[in-house]
């Protein structure tokens, strides 16, 4: 037997070590029912991902008059943060400025409520008891006679059938849903407009810090630029709202004015009806203008010409003299996007919608301006 010392082993035997040695640890396969090629899986995801999304739309559908009432009142912060701001400038201090904005605020609103409202319902209340009268000088006028000579008796029939339908007063009722519904709607819109008042005195109390909560949820490097961007678009919606008051409120006094000058009934119901519709931007001049000399015919049709034609004139004054100056702090936007933007606001969520969909368009035109379109620029 040989004392020879055995070779050592060669590294090429070292390379022929068990693979096991050294291998990874496979990848265990995932489970039939973790993978979402397998039909019966895919198909449950997608069934809960759709209940899911109908649970979210009901509980949003059914919160939709809480998120109104937020967003009114945030709106409305927004629009009476102008004026803190400008009592701070005059060395007021941000607490007391709230105190005077808010209680001005309400006091001029129960004070146009206190003033308009029941003169609102008698002249209500009396345009119903004078339908039949309205539609009988409407008979006689030489005009309705002109068009009934070219049309026939339909129009009288047409006449007569609204007559019919608007005097009686369970009609009435039913256009508004019903007395217990009106009144609802009327409880409503009274416990509406408080809660409205409250959150808009904490969201203008709480602005300040409400921002700067917002400015920390991005990293240190981009704050200005965030704090610049909202700072644009808080004044501007701000600035907007209050013009389009001003400008509403404006529409309102002619209005009123012109339908006592003119003898025109019901001017304290048409002021109402006037300030409502010209919130909406751009368009709500026009349809009251149409809806006003539409129902001046029923009174008589040189007052409704003079009428239209006076209010024209208002409305070129109103485009060329006071929007400018009015909306000066406002963010220009295109006027088809304008007429988008009320028409979609307005379709989901009424006169309010109409009313905040401006400056939303207006805020997401900004945003694109200032971030979107700069980083498409820089890309080579």
């Amino acid at each position: 037997m040989s004392d020879a010392p055995q070779d050592a082993p060669s590294p090429a035997q070292d390379d022929e070590a068990p693979d096991h040695a050294f291998r990874e640890p496979a990848e265990r396969p995932r489970p039939v029912w973790a993978r979402l090629d397998n039909p019966f899986v895919l198909g449950l995801t997608l069934t809960l991902g759709g209940l899911a999304a109908l649970v979210i739309g009901l509980a949003v559908s059914n919160l939709a008059t809480v998120i109104v009432y937020i967003v009114m009142a945030l709106f409305a912060a927004l629009g009476l943060e102008p004026i803190v701001e400008w009592l701070m400038r005059h060395h007021v201090k941000r607490g007391w400025a709230i105190v005077i904005v808010f209680f001005a605020f309400a006091v001029v609103l129960l004070a146009v409520l206190w003033t308009i409202i029941p003169v609102v319902v008698t002249q209500i209340a009396q345009f119903v008891r004078d339908i039949p009268g309205l539609i009988s000088s409407v008979e006689q006028a030489d005009w309705f006679l002109y068009l009934q000579g070219l049309f026939g008796d339909t129009l009288t029939d047409l006449l007569n059938h609204l007559e019919t339908f608007l005097s009686d007063p369970g009609n009435i009722a039913a256009i508004g849903g019903g007395a217990l519904q009106f009144g609802i709607g009327i409880v409503t819109v009274i416990s509406g407009a408080v809660i409205t008042l409250v959150l808009t005195l904490y969201f203008l109390a709480s602005l300040p810090s409400m921002k700067r909560s917002f400015y920390r949820m991005v990293p240190a490097r981009n704050r200005d630029g965030l704090q610049s961007m909202t700072e644009q678009i808080t004044s501007s919606i701000g600035g907007y709202l209050i013009g389009m008051v001003v400008l509403a409120f404006s529409n309102a006094v002619i209005a009123t004015v012109l339908h006592i000058v003119l003898g025109l009934p019901f001017p304290a119901l048409m002021g109402v009806i006037a300030f409502l519709i010209t919130l909406i931007p751009l368009i709500g001049s026009v349809l009251f203008w149409v809806t006003a000399s539409v129902l001046a015919l029923f009174t008589d049709p040189i007052t409704a010409l003079i009428f239209a034609a006076a209010y024209l004139v208002y409305m070129q004054i109103e485009a060329y003299v006071l929007t400018p100056k009015v909306m000066n702090r406002t963010i220009e936007i295109p006027g088809a996007l304008v007429v988008i933007g009320a028409l979609v606001g307005g379709t989901l969520l009424g006169l309010v919608g109409a009313l905040v969909a401006i400056p939303v368009s207006a805020s997401i035109l900004l945003i694109i301006k200032q971030v979107w379109v700069p980083r498409q620029d820089a890309k080579v």
